[in-house]
Order: structure tokens, then C-alpha cells, then sequence
């Protein structure tokens, strides 16, 4: 009992009594855990001396932020991104809106990368065996190394990289396998994109990159499409969608279909979504070729397959078919060959040379030479391939055979561990580089920081194997783009560093035609019996991620699961097998098994389950070790999939139904089709706040906030539940806290299904304090904590709240956050890496959205200062959204663009009836459905 109430009061002290211990141990650990809780409440001033700078920066003002450009990278591929400082150090990331990848917007892993920065488990010293050694011990194996390496011209020399476009380093990888040309250099993913480049080479002779102008197109097919959630580019993609969802702000409505075997972002988009699972998408995608090839017609598929294919050809050079990388290259090949008939090229995607030049990740290759000794040094930059590899390819006992083997990584992982050496590996934000994004367009990655924990980065340690020369970054970035920034130097330079993209980089078009061949591609039939599809995590990717507590909590956009990566099976499936949420099951296939709990994905292909990667870490630090489970050792399987329940259950933290809305209407993300939009205007007149009465107050002040919420462009991407958490200090709690419904995120995104639980349609609804003109949580508040200002901002006053949760009781929409326990302080994260701006709650404060006040400040000290109105002011999940799909300012300027979009005939206001006249409101969804499709879409 103590060591719970420990466990409360002081996490670092309880973690000292989880081990067992003898009795005198344990009661010296209570008596200083008594006295230290005395002493706590008497702490003074911290020890130490604080020296300010002698001569400050010119460009740092106290008490203003600065903004240096960057990029964010997954698998190689650049977003443009801005990083803001206080004093010197970052604290929030922003999309970049003068970057062709990003237009301003960011993804989740580009919102967390603060906490990466600022990890206290980064790497910070070098090992040895796993013993700390000295960096010149290092330096002296890696002379030794180098001369051996050289008097051999590289033989039994190799070097494993994760996927880079970054032109300077493959320069000097170049220019080192020039100097050993017996070395070898082997990229590694673990989510493969190798099916992409096989399938542009069946159908071009050789790998291609394609562009998707997703703006041109008025028809769409998405293919099992990771088009808007993680494909090179998918932030642009994203914008380029929702720019043609609103009929409202279009010319011309486009129409998405979407055939999969599970739930993805533009399915749930968009209009028409049809299930079909990996037996069945052969035969549908090879009958759409031969009716858009050969104007073919076929019995045997739905009819709504024909259905699409007529859509599709009626709207040559404006038809688009993107299909996903998970499917085999014959399915990628004759896509191309589609797209092709369709009249595409040039109208709605283009061809580039690929941007990462050598897109294959397999390592077998490596693992063999490595077993059979002919790998004497291995040099490793930066990957995780004991971990993101099936125990059954061997690569941990293959190592075990290199005589020298270093890892140069940003934390110790399973890698570290098992290499002879391991050196720490600067971050992305301590040092410069270069990248490129998914047109080719390049990024001049400038350092925001100087290195926290010292260590290498990959240009240093690479020229410690090579020629002499300098290992100063700058200077090689800069000798990598003198000759290409035109004009006077200096001046380039810093223009492309204060633009954060170098002008004219983009990729220019590739010059390839389609092969004959490539439109007769059959597509290679899968087994009977069930099928295991394995995905990348949308928080976590392949596991890199998992000592990231914002990713880790992070509600997944369909299941709302946190701190777990279970599997998702049909409802069908599920009843057959008698499965339920939570139940342990192992599954096996190919003589690989795996262990794995259950979660029940309404839309979701019988025939199929899905494991996504990223869990079961054994050295992700204490936030992400042992976390979820462990898919890779069914990577690549082959076989016949079995499930086997084992009668054992496992606790899942998913936030489905917490602060549930009932009032008995079901949906409450609001909805129509096109035809019934157009055929009455005033489909949602209704679904406003109740006319003015006796009793209504309206805020007097100089300015009016206010929201409008996109309906059709919010795609569930998550982006702004993390930025808003970056930048409100929001704190995350843990898995057993979030079981408790206790999760402490401002803003939610409400998934709603609608119909059969086998093909339900999919409603997305981000959700966050309405700020209400009458606000049903003021009347109750016994302290006046909650309080409303002249100009309508629903406000806390921290320091009056008492912690009776009488407000969040009374609340109709269920937006406020109470921090039972002493959640921020709890956190394993540097004061440093927190807004200086925003206060940080404590121990029994309620919170809730503020519409980034602390921005709003800013804006009228501004405005103030320049003796002109409150001008324009971006919150923080509005600044994310890659889709725009949240729209902030001044309801009093009836010229601004929020008052625009409330004047909408698809605003409506949630829970109207309420009367509580909420400061936010939405443009419902509308479907733009093919008259000719009709019935279940299955």
C-alpha cells in the first residue's frame, strides 16, 4: 500500500522499491521518501551560478522568438519545417509554407521531434562491449581499422544506412567506395517502398518516382493507398485533396473512390469505400485494367467494379489510380499502364528520377556475406536492424561473426547493444546536412543547437574510415551546393537557409515510356485461407519512434488505441473464432509465430489480419521498452496463416468512448450527400444555435475568436492532437492513467461509424473546448475559476481552481482535462524543452483549450504596439493541419476568413440544442457518390 501511495507522490523514489529488496532497504527508501516530501516544500533557490552572455546574439531579443528553417525526414524524404527558439533553445516545431513537400503543415513525427531533441536517453558516450570507453580509444580501433581496410581495397568492408537523399553524404559514400572498391553499401528500411520501384521498372525499365496532382484530378481511385498518410510527399498530397473535398469552395467536387482490406485516411475520406481482401484485390484490379485497357466487361466482379471503371474512363485527363506499396509490382505496373490510358502524364501525375537512387532494403545479401565471414568491419549508421529484422534472417548471430562492428546511433537500441562498438550519433538538429524532398526539390539542413550530448555525425565518422579530410559539415555542405546556387554565394547561401528549400532543385521530368508489356501484367494470385498484412504504425512507424511518449499516446485515428500495436481482425472473424478486444492469441505463419492481443476493426476484410510494427522493444529506454508487441519475426513469412487464442487477456488503453457525447442522435459529425446538398442548400439551417433570448450575453471586447472545422478536409492525421500538445505543455500519463479514461489531450479527433459494423462508413470530428457564449461550465464553478473575457475566450485561472470537476461535469461536449496526479512534473522530459509561454499545470488544476491565448497575447502586444487592430493569429493545431481544415480568427472583421466560413450553408453548430452558442462550429461532410453505385459497398 505504501508503494502505491510512492507511486503517486514520488515516481522516482518508487521505482527504486520495485526491485525486490531487503526490509532495512526498504524502510531507509520510506524514511527518505517521508523526509523528502517535507523537504520538497521548502525547496530555495536552485544552487549554482547563472552567467548571462557578456555580448548577446544581435538576433535573440529577450522575450521573442526566433524561427530557423530545417526539414523533417522519414525514410530519407524531406519536409520542409521551421523550428522555433526561445533564448537560443528550440521548443516548437512548424510546417514550412514556402516548402513544396510541406506548404506550411507537418506530420506527427515532425510535431514530436522536440521531445527526441531534448530525450534524456539519448546516447551520450561511447561503449565498448557495453562498457563505457574513451572517445580516443575509439579513435585508435578506427585508425586501426582504416589502415587494415585500405591494404585490403575495402574487401569485408560494409556500410548500412537507413534510406538518404541527402546529396553531400551520398558524395562522400561515393567517394569512399571509390577508394575501396571492394566495399559495399547496403540501404535498409524496415517498411518496404520496394515494391513501388519494382513496379515502375516493369512497366518503364527502370525505377521512377511518380507525382500525383491530386488538385487536377476530378476522379480518384485509391488502391489499398497510403497516399495521404506516409507516402513520400503525403503532407503536399493531403492539401492537394482538400482542396477539391468542400463543394462550397470548388468549382467542381472531386469524387474518391477507396477498395481496401482495412480502413486508411483516404478511405474514410472519402465517397465511395469498398472492402475487399488481398484474394479478392488481384482479380478487381486486374478486371478494372482489362475495362480501362481493352474496354472489357467481365461477370465476374461486382458491378460496382464497372461502375468505377466507367467513371474513370469518362473522365480521361482528370482520372488518377493510386495504389499502394504493399501490393506486388504487377499490380504497381499495370496501374501505370491505367494511369497511362487514362491520358495522365503531364495532367495528373508526372515521372522523376528516383530520389533515393537505391530503393532496395533487402539485407539477406549482407546477413550472408556476414555468416559466412566475409564482412571483417561493419560500420552501421543510424539503424536498427537487430530489432526491425525476422529473427529468422539471423543478422544478431551473423554479427556475431564480424570482428569489427560499430553502431552510430542518436539512442542506445537493440543494435548498440549487440555491435563491439557503439558511438552516439548527433541529431538532426546539431548538425548541417542536405536532403531532398519527394520532387527532388533540396533542403539545406542548418544545426538549431549546439550538441547536447557531444557525439559524432555520419559525415565525421565516415571520413574516419576514408581519406584524410576535413570533418567539418559545413564546409561539406557548403562544397556540395557552391557550385550549384548561382549568383554570389554568400548571398544564396543564406537565402536558401532563410527560405529552408534551394531554388530550382526540383526533379525534372523523366523522359520514359510506358512498355508494351506492361499493360498484359498478370497479377500473381495469393493463397487460400487467411492473409497477414503487416504495416508501419501511424505514431510509432517501424519502432524508431517508440521512446516518444507524445507518439506513444497518441489515439490511433480508427482504433483510439495508445501504448499498444494489437491486431486488428474483422467483426466476422472475429465472432467465428470467438474473439473479443484484449484476448492473447499467437499467431504463426510459415513456422514464424508471434504473440499478439486482439482488437476488432469494424471495416475491415475477413479474410485478413493486420499487425502493425513499432512495439515489443527490449532497449527503447523506459518509455517505449516492452511496450506493445513484437510482429517483426513474422516479417516475411510465407505460409498459411493460423490464430490460436491462448485463454489469457491483456489490458488496452484505447480512449473509444471516453468523454462520450450522449444525447441520444447518434452521429454528431454532421453529413449529406452532394445531391441532397444541391438539391436544398439549407440542409443544415437548423443545426444552429436555438435566436436570441432574454438571457443571451455577448462578449463586448475588441475582438470576436473564433473556429470552423472542415469536415471534409479533416482527414484524422493526428498532426494537430500533437502540436497542440507541443505547444500548451499538455502532458502525457501513461498507460494505466489513459485506461482510466484520465488522458490529458486538449483536442480529440471523435471517430464515428455509421451503418454495418462489416463496410460502416467512417466520421471524423476533431473535438475541443467550444468556448461558449454561455458556457454551462462558468455557472458552476464555485471559485470563479472558469470565466469568460469581453471577447468571448472561455478562460482558466489556474490559481483559483480547488479541483471540484463540477465544470467538466456540466460540460456537453466532455473537453475538459483534470491532472489527478502531478502529471507534467511525473514526465521524463527536460524543463528546457517546454513553451515558456504556457503555464505548467500541477497536481489538481483543471485544463482544457484555450485557442493558443498565449498566441493571441502575443498578436495584441503587437497590434498594441503598433497602435493598429489585432491582426491575424494561428493556433497551433491550425498551423499543423496539412489540410486546413481548422480555420481561426476575429468574428468581428466580417472580412476575415473565418467569418467567411461560418457564412457557410454547411455550418452547423454541435449540440445546438445545448444553447450554449459555441465560439466553434463545423461545415459538415458531404459525399459526392456515384449515382450509378447503389447498395452495400462490400
Amino acid at each position: 500500500g505504501f508503494r502505491a501511495r510512492l507511486a503517486q507522490e514520488f515516481p522516482a523514489l518508487a521505482e527504486s522499491l520495485s526491485a525486490p529488496r531487503d526490509r532495512r532497504s526498504a524502510i531507509k527508501l520510506m524514511s527518505a521518501a517521508l523526509a523528502m516530501g517535507g523537504i520538497a516544500g521548502c525547496e530555495g533557490a536552485p544552487e549554482g551560478s547563472l552567467i548571462p552572455a557578456v555580448r548577446a546574439p544581435a538576433e535573440i531579443i529577450p522575450g521573442l522568438p526566433n524561427f530557423y528553417s530545417t526539414a523533417s525526414l522519414l525514410q530519407g524524404v524531406a519536409a520542409g519545417i521551421v523550428v522555433k527558439h526561445h533564448m537560443g533553445r528550440p521548443i516548437k516545431v512548424e510546417g514550412n509554407p514556402q516548402h513544396p513537400a510541406s506548404l506550411g503543415a507537418t506530420d506527427v513525427f515532425a510535431q514530436a521531434e522536440v521531445l527526441n531533441f531534448y530525450n534524456p536517453e539519448r546516447s551520450f558516450g561511447v561503449t565498448f562491449k557495453g562498457a563505457p570507453r574513451s572517445r580516443a580509444a575509439l579513435e585508435a580501433a578506427l585508425a586501426q581499422q582504416k589502415e587494415a581496410i585500405a591494404a585490403r581495397r575495402g574487401a569485408g568492408f560494409r556500410i548500412l544506412t537507413g534510406a538518404i537523399s541527402s546529396p553531400t553524404l551520398i558524395a562522400q559514400i561515393e567517394t569512399l567506395l571509390k577508394a575501396y572498391p571492394e566495399a559495399r553499401w547496403r540501404q535498409f528500411e524496415p517498411v518496404s517502398r520496394g515494391n513501388v520501384a519494382k513496379g515502375s521498372a516493369h512497366a518503364y525499365g527502370r525505377p521512377l518516382d511518380t507525382l500525383y496532382k491530386l488538385d487536377a484530378a476530378d476522379v480518384i481511385l485509391a488502391i489499398d493507398s497510403d497516399l495521404l498518410s506516409s507516402a513520400p510527399g503525403h503532407l503536399r498530397y493531403a492539401r492537394d485533396f482538400a482542396a477539391r473535398r468542400n463543394p462550397t469552395r470548388t468549382a467542381k467536387m472531386s469524387r474518391v473512390y477507396a477498395i481496401e482490406p482495412t480502413p486508411t485516411l483516404i478511405g474514410a475520406a472519402g465517397d465511395h469505400r469498398f472492402v475487399a481482401g488481398p484474394r479478392d484485390l488481384p482479380r478487381i484490379i486486374s478486371v478494372l485494367a482489362d475495362a480501362v485497357l481493352r474496354n472489357g466487361q467481365s461477370s465476374d466482379a461486382p458491378a460496382w467494379v464497372g461502375a468505377i471503371a466507367s467513371d474513370l474512363v469518362a473522365n480521361r485527363g482528370r482520372a488518377l489510380i493510386h495504389v499502394g506499396p504493399d501490393q506486388p509490382p504487377e499490380a504497381h505496373a499495370l496501374v501505370h499502364a491505367m494511369n497511362e490510358a487514362l491520358h495522365g502524364r503531364g495532367a495528373t501525375f508526372d515521372l522523376i528520377e528516383p530520389v533515393i537512387a537505391d530503393s532496395s532494403d533487402d539485407i539477406s545479401e549482407l546477413t550472408e556475406d556476414m555468416r559466412a565471414g566475409r564482412v571483417t568491419a561493419l560500420l552501421i549508421i543510424d539503424s536498427n536492424p537487430i530489432y526491425a529484422t525476422p529473427p529468422a534472417l539471423g543478422f544478431a548471430e551473423a554479427l556475431r561473426a564480424v570482428k569489427f562492428s560499430l553502431a552510430l546511433t542518436q539512442t542506445p537500441n537493440e543494435t548498440s547493444d549487440a555491435c563491439l562498438w557503439s558511438a552516439p550519433m548527433t541529431h538532426a538538429w546539431e548538425s548541417w546536412s542536405d536532403a531532398r524532398a519527394y520532387d527532388g526539390s533540396a533542403t539545406i539542413l542548418q544545426p538549431q543547437a549546439l550538441p547536447l550530448y557531444g557525439g559524432f555525425d555520419a559525415f565525421e565518422m565516415l571520413t574516419k574510415f576514408g581519406a584524410a579530410a576535413s570533418t567539418d559539415a559545413l564546409k561539406r555542405v557548403q562544397a556540395t551546393w557552391r557550385p550549384e546556387l548561382k549568383g554570389d554565394f554568400t548571398q544564396a547561401w543564406k537565402d536558401a537557409l532563410a527560405n529552408g528549400v534551394a531554388p530550382n532543385t526540383a526533379s525534372q521530368k523523366a523522359n520514359a515510356r510506358l512498355l508494351p508489356q506492361a499493360a498484359m501484367i498478370s497479377i500473381p494470385q495469393p493463397t487460400d485461407g487467411l492473409s497477414l498484412l503487416i504495416r508501419p504504425d501511424s505514431s510509432l512507424w517501424d519502432g524508431r519512434f517508440a521512446g516518444n511518449p507524445w507518439l506513444q499516446e497518441t489515439p490511433r485515428a480508427f482504433t483510439k488505441l495508445t501504448w499498444d500495436n494489437p491486431l486488428l481482425v474483422a467483426p466476422r472473424l472475429a465472432r467465428r473464432l470467438g474473439l473479443e478486444n484484449g484476448d492473447l492469441v499467437r499467431v504463426a505463419r510459415g513456422g514464424a509465430e508471434a504473440g499478439a492481443a486482439v482488437w476488432i476493426m469494424p471495416g475491415q476484410a475477413e479474410d485478413c489480419v493486420v499487425a502493425h510494427l513499432g512495439g515489443g522493444r527490449k532497449h527503447a529506454g523506459p518509455v517505449g521498452a516492452s511496450v506493445g508487441f513484437d510482429v517483426y519475426p513474422l516479417v516475411g513469412a510465407q505460409g498459411e496463416v493460423s490464430l490460436l487464442k491462448t485463454g489469457a487477456r491483456a489490458a488496452l488503453a484505447s480512449t473509444e468512448h471516453h468523454s462520450a457525447i450522449f444525447d441520444g442522435t447518434g452521429v454528431h459529425a454532421k453529413h449529406a450527400t452532394l445531391a441532397e446538398f444541391q438539391a436544398d442548400s439549407r440542409l443544415f439551417a437548423g443545426d444552429h444555435a436555438p435566436k436570441d433570448t432574454l438571457y443571451r450575453w455577448r462578449p463586448e471586447g475588441p475582438a470576436a475568436w473564433g473556429m470552423s472545422v472542415d469536415l471534409n478536409a479533416c482527414i484524422g492525421c493526428n498532426a494537430c492532437v500533437v502540436a497542440c500538445q507541443a505547444e500548451n505543455n499538455v502532458p502525457t500519463v501513461g498507460k494505466d492513467e489513459v485506461i482510466r479514461e484520465r488522458e490529458m489531450h486538449w483536442l480529440r479527433i471523435d471517430r464515428y461509424y455509421e451503418g454495418a459494423a462489416d463496410n460502416a462508413d467512417i466520421y471524423l470530428q476533431p473535438t475541443l473546448c467550444m468556448h461558449c457564449e454561455q458556457a454551462p461550465c462558468e455557472t458552476v464553478c464555485p471559485v470563479g475559476a472558469t470565466v469568460h473575457d469581453s471577447e468571448g475566450l472561455n478562460v482558466m485561472i489556474y490559481n483559483r481552481c480547488i479541483g471540484t470537476r463540477f465544470c467538466s461535469n456540466n460540460c456537453p461536449y466532455k473537453v475538459r482535462r483534470f491532472n489527478y496526479f502531478s502529471f507534467a512534473q511525473a514526465e521524463r522530459r527536460s524543463p528546457q524543452s517546454r513553451n515558456p509561454d504556457v503555464t505548467v499545470r500541477a497536481r489538481g488544476v483543471m485544463e482544457k483549450c484555450t485557442f493558443c491565448l498565449q498566441r493571441i497575447a502575443e498578436a495584441r502586444i503587437a497590434a498594441d504596439r503598433e497602435d493598429q487592430p489585432v491582426g491575424e493569429v494561428v493556433t497551433a493545431c491550425q498551423a499543423a493541419c496539412p489540410t486546413q481544415a481548422f480555420t481561426f480568427g476575429n468574428l468581428a472583421d466580417a472580412g476575415s476568413e473565418v467569418s467567411k466560413r461560418k457564412q457557410s450553408p454547411l455550418d452547423y453548430a454541435l449540440l445546438a440544442d445545448q444553447n450554449t452558442h459555441p465560439r466553434v462550429t463545423y461545415e459538415a461532410r458531404i459525399r459526392n457518390r456515384n449515382p450509378a453505385i447503389r447498395g452495400e459497398e462490400t
